[in-house]
């Protein structure tokens, strides 16, 4: 039975071509051991000549790696992306913007793609899960402002801030959680601190953030997507209507939940606490030291994360939230939208929730709730 070169080649390919030679050198003929192993004479003196400069060691592949490469990345500058990435574990994009920050160096991201694979080739990207059903209404479909992303962060994390700054917020006493919303479409973000995790907490943000959004002329209702944390109404089915009925339709909101288990639906907040980490509180909490100087820099930290900090999300384009906000909804806005001040919610919480919700919307029109709530933050 004869049998063709491909498919020894598939078996073994050194083998392959050492048959190649084996019957040549029975033959004398170029032509007669192409017919007999049905492949092409050039193939045959391919092998012939490699296996007589090098004998069987010839018939192995030789490397394709150019002789010569005018434009491969300088070794110094591989050996900054490196380091920079083991430090501080960013992305591609991240690493490529920071390096032109500190650096003054313009590295594409697929260049440091590139770098990082060479370098650290054992490091596999990890396989994305496929969702069970797609989520990509909640930002791709609708506009700004139509959904928001709510959650909470507990602060006090010794894994990510390490013993001491650990033993530091609890010997200061500062607030333990952080309550953030942010806007699916833009991320632009508003954070608020609170001591405890509650219900009445979880109302007071509520109605912090949407009288200051009412205030800036933003009018069309606001899905409000949480977890099933009991400070947003647990999963009682009848308090969760209860809290829809008398106090997030009446200022134009809508309470969502996203499936259990589905924590990607809410996966711009979630990252965006990674970022509070990184850049605001492993840099800044040795410096704070009660609530004023925390909420005095939380303000600067919203400042410069709506206003000026490139974001390096999807359709962000390097913009800051704001910026992009505007681009969205192509017009201008006033720069107090950006600028909701942090505060501490139990301070103010009680004060809110004893206020009636069948009386709201006269509050909300009028737009006294908001300043009374201005006058107690102050």
């Amino acid at each position: 039975m004869e049998i063709s070169y491909q498919e020894v080649y598939r078996m073994n390919l050194i083998q392959a071509r050492l048959g190649l030679v084996r019957s040549y050198q029975q033959s004398g003929s170029i032509a007669a051991t192409a017919r007999e192993w049905h492949t092409s004479r050039q193939v045959v003196r391919k092998w012939l000549r490699r296996y007589n400069l090098h004998g069987e060691g010839g018939l192995c592949d030789l490397s394709r790696r150019p002789h010569h490469c005018p434009r491969q990345t300088a070794p110094g500058v591989e050996e900054r992306v490196v380091k920079l990435h083991t430090a501080t574990g960013y992305g591609r994009k991240r690493l490529a913007w920071e390096l032109f920050r500190s650096d003054g160096l313009a590295i594409s991201p697929n260049t440091i793609r590139h770098i990082l694979s060479r370098h650290q080739p054992d490091i596999r990207t990890k396989r994305k899960r496929k969702p069970f059903y797609p989520a990509h209404w909640a930002w791709e479909k609708l506009g700004p402002f139509a959904l928001a992303q709510v959650d909470t962060k507990d602060i006090m994390d010794k894994n990510t801030l390490g013993t001491e700054l650990w033993t530091h917020i609890a010997r200061c006493r500062l607030p333990r959680y952080q309550w953030t919303f942010c806007e699916a479409k833009s991320r632009l973000r508003f954070i608020a601190f609170s001591r405890q995790l509650t219900l009445t907490n979880g109302l007071a943000f509520f109605y912090l953030v949407m009288l200051h959004l009412r205030s800036c002329g933003i009018t069309n209702e606001i899905i409000w997507q949480t977890d099933w944390g009991e400070e947003f109404g647990g999963s009682n089915p009848n308090k969760l209507a209860y809290l829809q009925e008398h106090y997030f339709t009446p200022l134009g909101a809508r309470l969502a939940r996203y499936p259990k288990g589905r924590k990607e639906y809410n996966g711009r907040v979630e990252r965006s606490h990674r970022t509070d980490d990184e850049e605001f509180y492993l840099p800044c909490l040795p410096d704070i030291a009660d609530e004023e100087s925390l909420l005095r820099k939380a303000a600067a930290w919203i400042y410069f994360y709506n206003l000026q900090r490139p974001h390096q999300g999807a359709d962000m384009n390097l913009q800051p939230p704001f910026v992009r906000l505007q681009e969205l909804l192509n017009q201008k806005l006033p720069r107090r939208l950006a600028l909701l001040p942090p505060i501490i919610l139990d301070i103010i919480s009680s004060n809110i929730t004893l206020l009636d919700g069948n009386d709201l919307l006269a509050t909300y029109r009028s737009t006294g709730l908001f300043q009374r709530l201005i006058v107690v933050t102050i």
